[in-house]
């Protein structure tokens, strides 16, 4: 460990209570040995809906910490050079892959072996050369595949085998050259639908070289392709319906060889822009599809265009028409005359300055019409004539002006689009036959008033585009024709006055956008919304709206406003301090969305949020809070997001009582917090995402719990955690964070004081339980220790026998030891006895004399008798001649006892108890009974030698 964390250790400030923590990391660390547990702190890539999402990180390798759930995996526009046979083997559920604008080159056999449930790859923009046998091994589920702009240029004949239910194909724009190399492709993927081989310089197209495939396609692209032959003299495409074989750059013509017109019957959007072949053979192609034929494209053409269009205009199913980048400069009035079904004509991009007024006059059908991107400077007197016509787009022009009889008769139209020109005013009359218009797009121009032109008509209008225009004011009843409008953009103007009712009349309006104008607040405090009672969403953003305290307002702004869900208020042109009245919020009871970032906030009052019990997301970045209160979140229980990045945070601490349990997205980005406890972690029990880039963090114990829950959880994605920097101590500055040890911080010395407290009471329980219950086994015990050691001690001085039998007696029993025992012993048998009143060494320990005693006698003669029991040195004498007993395996003790003594009576005494079930013993005889047998059974017993098999002598008769 770095000597700066073993110094953190015991810094007094310290108050991590991660024991709980640490204990569960242990264990998920014994785990992790044989279960993967994969955790969501990715060193590269983050997680987004369930996909791995690695874009642009200069990536050379697949990264292998991507979680094995995740159902996409996005690594485009990085440095991948090879894709490994590990790569992909752990994401098992993988349904898409997005490997586009790499360096791949090399593919190992078998690297997608493992992806059973890829439906779609794109390997476009790579550097692939060739395709390998079997290369998309395992693939088996895949439709999609996309490898575009490659440098291919042979393909094995086994490289597509498995992808049998293959549908779409993209391999534009690479050098395959031959079609016969296509065959190779296409022979095995019998589901093959959409085929795109756009630019790979393939010169020649021969169906017969496509026999033997059984192509069920319907979307074909050939374009830019410098064929000069296209034979097909077989129906090869039964099935097509989407065709492209437009003509490539070079100036090459091709002939066109179809002998059976109904080889292409089914065509019906066919596009042959920039193709280059005579007219004959455009005849050709054209009758080909006569009879299916509804969309043409007819691009950028450098033959005879009215021709071309009056032999397409000729088919009667087709009704699409695309003229596109054909440099039109003029619109004459027979370049339609013979388009009579056509219901859709696309012009973009003509460079048109005029158009006849009678141009369009054929096209009675049409419905949908662009001018746009050409230099008109009026809007065209051809567009007055069309009674079908439903939308016209007119963006991207030179008009300047609008006159009122412009939309003439236009009273089908539903979509108009003005954008892009430079227009400066509008008139009271100019949209006044458009009575069915839904959409109107007029952002973008010059506009700085509006003249009333909203005030009577449009009935229908839905949706209003204004912004980018030059409106300061918003007059009173401005908008009060619109009665069905639901979205009006009104930003990036100068609006600086609202009068009150400017908005009257948008009683269904749900969306408005103000952002990016002169707004203040005087303007917003005259109750200017009020009208707008259906209002869903409402953005103020980047406007002059100040507030100097936090007082309530005398009338809350947005008080009429039940239904709105989100609001986002201004972020200052010029850097003021503010705050935000505690009413501010006042009758937003459905708001879910706040914004209120980059306002150059100081403070929020603790009632801010009262009127809002749905509020789902929060942003107050970019503001100087410093501080949070955790009672200004206990209205917003419902919190899902919450933005708080650059907001001059000094701690996290007020979510720990914020009781945000719902909360799922956290941002909090660059602020002055160094510490993660963790209590804020587990505060925040459902979060799934959290950022917290660009903070100063503590490279010490107080972050360990922090770091721990980082790597090993596996719910809530870390963002870029692995980039984290330290910042403290000094000498650690710069290190990345999560390359820390911080093994030692796991000991936490609260966690040893509740150990040891613990401890100290279980013990203490216990002894006292043993001693109120077991107290006379554990005397029992105490004495055979005892025992045990002047055993050890008596068997280590080895004495000789000095005496017959030592007498153990209670000092009560002592008249019958002097008149009975020691006269019929001593006198009439000549045995040596020890008795302690007699032959004890004065002066020497008590203890000591009697091990002396009966380690220095043959035998141990015990006497018996309740009080026998009840004398603590005659228990000490009987332990210690048991244990001789025992240990030495010798005939060494006889027990006599004076009287009867129940065996209830015995039961401290373990061990004398356990002797009497195993061994006789001898009894003094009752009154009046003989005791010639009593004196002749302890005279054998006395007689028996020492290393005798038996231990005591057997008596038939255990009572005399």
């Amino acid at each position: 460990m770095d000597p700066e964390l073993k110094a953190d250790k015991t810094n007094p400030k310290r108050r991590s209570k991660c024991f709980k923590l640490s204990n569960i990391f242990f264990l998920l660390n014994i785990i992790s040995f044989v279960v993967l547990v994969t955790g969501f702190a990715l060193k590269t890539c983050r997680i987004s809906y369930n996909i791995a999402i690695c874009v642009r990180n200069d990536l050379r390798a697949v990264p292998q910490d991507i979680p094995s759930t995740v159902e996409g995996f996005d690594l485009s526009s990085n440095k991948i050079s090879r894709i490994q046979v590990s790569d992909f083997k752990h994401l098992p559920v993988l349904t898409q892959l997005d490997l586009n604008r790499n360096y791949i080159s090399q593919i190992e056999s078998g690297a997608f072996a493992n992806l059973t449930s890829l439906k779609r790859l794109n390997l476009n923009n790579n550097k692939l050369t060739e395709l390998g046998e079997d290369l998309f091994h395992g693939l088996s589920n895949l439709t999609e595949l996309r490898i575009m702009s490659n440098h291919i240029k042979a393909v094995a004949s086994t490289s597509f085998k498995s992808m049998t239910r293959l549908k779409l194909l993209d391999i534009s724009h690479n050098k395959l050259q031959h079609i016969t190399k296509v065959h190779s492709i296409i022979q095995h993927l019998p589901h093959l639908r959409e085929l795109y081989i756009k630019n790979n310089n393939l010169t020649t197209f021969h169906s017969w070289e496509l026999t033997n495939s059984s192509l069920e396609l319907k979307y074909l692209d050939l374009s830019q392709n410098p064929i000069s032959v296209f034979s097909v003299t077989a129906d090869v495409f039964p099935n097509l319906t989407w065709f492209n074989i437009g003509g490539s750059p070079r100036k090459q013509l091709m002939k066109w060889d179809v002998r059976n017109k109904t080889f292409l019957s089914r065509v019906s959007t066919l596009d042959i822009s920039g193709l280059q072949m005579t007219f004959d053979d455009m005849k050709s192609l054209l009758e080909t599809v006569n009879s299916s034929l509804t969309s043409l494209r007819m691009n950028a053409m450098k033959q005879n265009l009215p021709a071309l269009i009056n032999i397409s205009c000729s088919i009667p199913t087709m009704s699409t028409l695309q003229l596109r980048y054909n440099k039109l400069r003029f619109v004459s009035s027979d370049l339609f005359k013979l388009c009579i079904n056509v219901t859709e004509l696309d012009l973009t991009e003509n460079k048109i300055r005029n158009i006849h007024d009678s141009a369009f006059r054929s096209l009675q059908r049409l419905r949908i019409l662009s001018l746009s991107h050409n230099r008109l400077s009026s809007v065209p007197a051809a567009t007055r004539n069309l009674p079908t016509l439903r939308e016209l787009d007119l963006s991207s022009n030179n008009i300047s002006k609008l006159g009122c009889d412009d939309f003439t008769n236009q009273t089908m139209l539903r979509q108009l689009s003005l954008s892009e020109n430079s227009v400066s005013a509008l008139s009271k009359c100019v949209f006044k036959d458009l009575i069915r218009l839904q959409v109107l797009k007029l952002q973008t121009n010059r506009i700085s008033n509006l003249n009333g032109a909203f005030q009577m008509y449009l009935p229908n209008l839905r949706q209003l585009l204004l912004n980018g225009n030059e409106l300061t004011t918003i007059k009173h009843g401005e908008f009060r024709g619109l009665q069905s409008l639901q979205n009006l953009s009104l930003h990036d103007n100068q609006i600086q006055d609202l009068k009150n009712g400017c908005f009257i009349g948008l009683t269904n309006l749900t969306d408005i956008l103000l952002q990016k104008n002169h707004i203040k607040e005087t303007e917003i405090n005259k109750g200017v919304f009020n009208d707008l009672i259906n209002l869903g969403r409402l953005d103020l953003r980047e406007n002059r709206i100040k507030y100097d305290d936090c007082s309530a307002l005398p009338y809350a702004p947005f008080s009429q406003l039940s239904r709105l869900e989100t609001l986002a208020i201004p972020s200052q042109h010029r850097r003021l301090k503010s705050h935000l009245p505690r009413n501010f919020l006042q009758g937003l009871t459905n708001l879910s969305e706040f914004n209120a970032r980059n306002i150059q906030l100081l403070s929020l009052h603790k009632d801010m949020f009262n009127y809002t019990p749905q509020l789902q997301k929060l942003d107050i970045s970019s503001n100087d809070l410093r501080d949070l209160s955790p009672e200004l979140f206990s209205p917003i229980q419902n919190l899902q997001s919450l933005y708080i990045s650059q907001a001059n945070l000094k701690s996290l601490d007020f979510l720990i009582d914020a009781n945000l349990t719902k909360l799922q997205f956290l941002q909090a980005r660059k602020n002055q917090y160094s510490v993660i406890s963790e209590e804020i972690i587990q505060s925040l029990p459902a979060l799934v995402y959290v950022d917290l880039q660009g903070n100063s963090f503590t490279c010490g114990c107080d972050n360990a719990c922090f770091l721990q829950w980082v790597v090993n959880n596996n719910q809530t994605q870390v963002f870029d955690a692995y980039n984290f920097e330290c910042n403290y101590p000094v000498n650690l500055k710069g290190k990345k964070l999560l390359n820390i040890t911080i093994q030692t911080c796991s000991v936490d010395i609260e966690f040893i004081y509740f150990i040891s407290t613990t401890c100290t009471i279980l013990l203490f329980m216990v002894v006292s339980f043993t001693l109120h219950v077991l107290r006379w086994h554990l005397a029992y015990a105490y004495y055979l220790f005892l025992a045990f050691l002047f055993d050890t001690k008596q068997k280590n001085k080895q004495a000789p026998n000095q005496y017959d039998a030592f007498i153990s007696y209670n000092t009560h029993d002592e008249p019958w030891v002097i008149r009975e025992l020691l006269p019929k012993l001593e006198g009439e048998q000549g045995w040596r006895l020890c008795l302690h009143h007699r032959d004890f060494e004065p002066g020497k320990p008590i203890i000591d004399n009697i091990t002396d005693a009966i380690y220095g006698s043959r035998k141990t003669i015990c006497v018996i008798s309740r009080r026998y029991l009840e004398s603590e040195w005659c228990s000490r004498e009987i332990q210690v001649a048991s244990f001789r007993l025992f240990d030495e395996q010798k005939d060494v003790l006889i027990l006599v006892f004076l009287e009867e003594i129940p065996t209830y009576h015995l039961s401290p005494y373990y061990r004398m108890r356990k002797l009497l079930k195993k061994r006789t013993y001898l009894s003094w005889p009752r009154a009046g009974e003989h005791t010639e047998i009593f004196w002749e059974k302890l005279h054998q017993a006395l007689k028996t030698r020492a290393d005798c098999d038996s231990f005591l002598f057997n008596v038939v008769d255990r009572q005399w």
